[in-house]
């Protein structure tokens, strides 16, 4: 359950660790089916719709930056998504709970890409702001293999601008020219089978992986049953993932979000480009002591 310790936390920095979620056996199970999953890869040349390659992908030595929609493509996604811990954690918190979507961010070992700086919001505003993304460890995260970062307490701040110089949606935060201070974000680490969760405000990225252990980290999209998603933008992906578990709507709802470049786009103008060699990460990428697993 969300203790009280744990729900102060949340409110107060927009974010939390909980250890020892999912099982040892578990957790093996995750990573037997997405090593299953990569190899696979290896007939794959151009990102569709199951898989986002990284840029040095080849036949030989396949290379996977995302799964997407995990939950629709493997039943034990799907089950690791309707998790009764997390059902129970995130209903303590809201009362109610809907599924929205999913990814497998892979963060492979040495050449994993760096998340830019963003809000979850600014891809799908709704009506209110209960809503949060849950992050399973599939591996044992620490400093060197690309944690999550998140700054506190940015989620009581301003949704900030997610526009290229062009003026067009690119999904992530120009760290030049944001008023929030980035260098105080903290990275969520803990043991394979932790979780976290991340308000939808909270600003949050993530540096490359530089060693040579793999991140793999499958993140899920919730929110309470009642807010609706903003007017004004499309409807989402596979309903496959609808279904009603516990007592809450965990259907898949309209998901809105605004239009992205093209594939080789990758994201941003506003990439935080970590240097060649291990250890030296722009400034705003510089990070605070860890937030580790929480073990109340």
């Amino acid at each position: 359950m969300l203790t009280g310790a744990r729900r102060a936390a949340y409110d107060r920095d927009g974010f939390i660790v909980v250890p020892d979620v999912f099982s040892a056996d578990d957790v093996a199970e995750l990573r037997r089916v997405t090593d299953e999953f990569v190899a696979a890869s290896a007939t794959v040349t151009a990102n569709d719709s199951i898989y986002d390659l990284e840029d040095t992908h080849s036949a030989d030595e396949p290379r996977v930056r995302r799964l997407k929609a995990p939950h629709a493509i493997h039943p034990v996604y799907m089950r690791a998504s309707r998790y009764p811990k997390i059902v129970e954690l995130l209903t303590d918190l809201w009362g109610s709970l809907r599924f929205d979507t999913g990814k497998l961010n892979m963060k492979s070992a040495g050449y994993g890409a760096p998340i830019e700086w963003h809000q979850d919001w600014a891809f799908y505003p709704h009506t209110n702001e209960d809503l949060a993304a849950v992050g399973i460890m599939i591996d044992d995260v620490d400093m060197k293999n690309g944690p999550m970062m998140v700054v506190p307490g940015s989620h009581k701040g301003p949704i900030h601008d997610h526009h290229g110089p062009d003026g067009r949606f690119c999904g992530a935060m120009d760290p030049e020219n944001c008023d929030i201070d980035l260098s105080s974000a903290l990275p969520c680490l803990g043991k394979a089978g932790s979780i976290t969760i991340h308000h939808v405000r909270a600003v949050h990225g993530s540096a490359t992986n530089f060693s040579g252990r793999p991140r793999r980290f499958l993140l899920y999209q919730y929110r309470a049953a009642e807010p609706g998603a903003a007017a004004g933008a499309v409807a989402g992906a596979d309903a496959a993932a609808a279904g009603r578990i516990s007592g809450f709507d965990l259907r898949k709802p309209a998901s809105r979000r605004s239009p992205l470049f093209r594939d080789r786009w990758r994201g941003s103008p506003h990439r935080c480009r970590v240097a060649e060699d291990a250890g030296i990460r722009p400034r705003a990428m510089q990070l605070q002591p860890s937030r580790e697993a929480d073990p109340r």
